[in-house]
């Protein structure tokens, strides 16, 4: 057992620290959300990868984008033609807290972040090409899956979405914008919600992402945990106690800090490497570098942002891969890394069967030299953990959960405007 040492505190959330949201905006955004008028060949939305039955996420390690069928661990890689060509890179994070004010840098790696450094607001993906009038780091965030090949848009000459972002990233928007403006019940919608427009014929991607982000920071607000009824004078149980004094006495609030439970900064884990990796135009191989991928420098290499703890314990699996199904398997993998990194095997990833693209899950593994960079990268040095130490910093995680966090203001509707079907 280790010996403690002081036990610092996270600061208490209130409603203050959020932004705040129009409701009728919100109401909007959550009918975006779910309709997948948005993507490229209109056969998934946003809610498809970040479901209110899965917590905001899917469950699965590497997603399964457009071309695919069902929802979450059952989700297929869909059939003849239709077919998936690629997972998803990444896992898909869950949005809870996304609104909070504190909130500056999105994506596991990075890439979107609060700058003027392009005069919008954002250093993003779009760079200058990204649209003047988004009103937080959500709703800049909310356009950018449209614009993906295998996430929403399309594989090139599906349609005409897909078409105009590889010809540029914002080419695609304003069809977007066209086709939920052009649908009556959107239009009238969006007159209502938006005090400067008059006419649907104004809506642009802009409005369209400021609802989704009204939705979004509005619908996964979560602060009412057993932890944060301790901060308020209720004890934990007894080994959800010990294990919030082990996570803050022995380095985990180094990096999960603040009353996010993160410092919103870069570390590398070397978690195991696995999938189609988020590769650069010139990377010959199926790997994933990470923070290094958005600002080309080396000592950012494998570094991925750090994830908040909260509502963690509903939001397997864990690692910026998905890598570890359970909070036991990915708190083992912090407290050794090269063992946990040894013994990990691609079963333990959930992944649902693709056979025609299943080399490729793999392939990594093989390249010796670029596993040893991968191996060498480690930025945590927490000391070793018992069986007993794990079982305490599982309760204190599973303290994190709010207890509303399964019943949201909004949920998930029954229909949206389109008439397309709802996952």
């Amino acid at each position: 057992m280790l010996v403690l040492l002081a036990t610092p505190v996270a600061a208490q959330i209130t409603l203050d620290d959020y932004i705040q949201t129009d409701p009728l905006q919100a109401q909007l955004g959550q009918l975006l959300f779910y309709d997948k008028i948005l993507s490229g060949n209109r056969n998934i939305s946003c809610g498809t990868c970040h479901h209110h039955d899965h917590a905001g996420s899917d469950g699965l390690s590497l997603g399964i984008g457009e071309g695919g069928v069902g929802v979450g661990p059952d989700r297929t890689g869909g059939t003849g033609a239709d077919m998936i060509r690629k997972r998803i890179p990444r896992n898909a994070p869950a949005l809870w807290n996304l609104g909070h004010r504190d909130r500056r840098v999105l994506f596991h790696d990075g890439r979107l972040s609060v700058s003027d450094i392009y005069g919008n607001g954002f250093d993003s993906p779009a760079e200058e090409w990204l649209p003047n009038g988004l009103d937080n780091l959500i709703a800049a965030q909310a356009l950018f899956p449209m614009t993906s090949q295998f996430e929403m848009a399309g594989n090139p000459g599906e349609n005409e979405v897909t078409g105009a972002v590889h010809e540029r990233i914002d080419y695609g928007w304003p069809i977007i914008a066209k086709r939920v403006r052009t649908i009556p019940a959107y239009g009238a919608m969006f007159v209502d919600a938006f005090a400067h427009i008059d006419h649907p014929e104004q809506v642009t991607i802009v409005e369209i992402g400021n609802a989704l982000g009204a939705f979004i920071a509005s619908e996964w607000i979560s602060h009412d945990s057993p932890y944060d009824k301790w901060l308020t004078g209720t004890p934990l149980p007894e080994v959800a106690e010990a294990g919030r004094a082990l996570f803050f006495d022995v380095g985990c609030a180094q990096c999960h800090a603040g009353p996010l439970f993160t410092d919103q900064e870069f570390h590398a884990l070397g978690l195991p490497a696995f999938g189609p990796g988020r590769t650069r135009r010139w990377d010959p191989i199926p790997r994933d570098v990470g923070r290094m991928g958005e600002t080309n420098l080396i000592e950012d290499a494998y570094r991925f942002r750090t994830p908040s703890l909260r509502n963690v314990a509903l939001t397997a699996p864990y690692g910026h891969n998905g890598a570890y199904p359970t909070l036991r398997a990915i708190i083992r993998h912090h407290s050794d890394p090269p063992s946990a990194r040894a013994g990990w095997e691609l079963g333990d990833a959930n992944l649902p069967e693709t056979p025609w693209i299943a080399a490729i899950d793999g392939a990594i593994q093989q390249d010796k030299a670029e596993m040893a960079r991968q191996s060498a990268k480690q930025d945590i040095a927490l000391p070793p953990l018992s069986d007993e130490d794990i079982n305490q910093l599982i309760a204190f995680l599973e303290a994190l959960t709010g207890e509303t966090a399964n019943t949201r203001p909004l949920g998930r509707p029954n229909s949206v405007p389109s008439g397309l079907p709802v996952d």
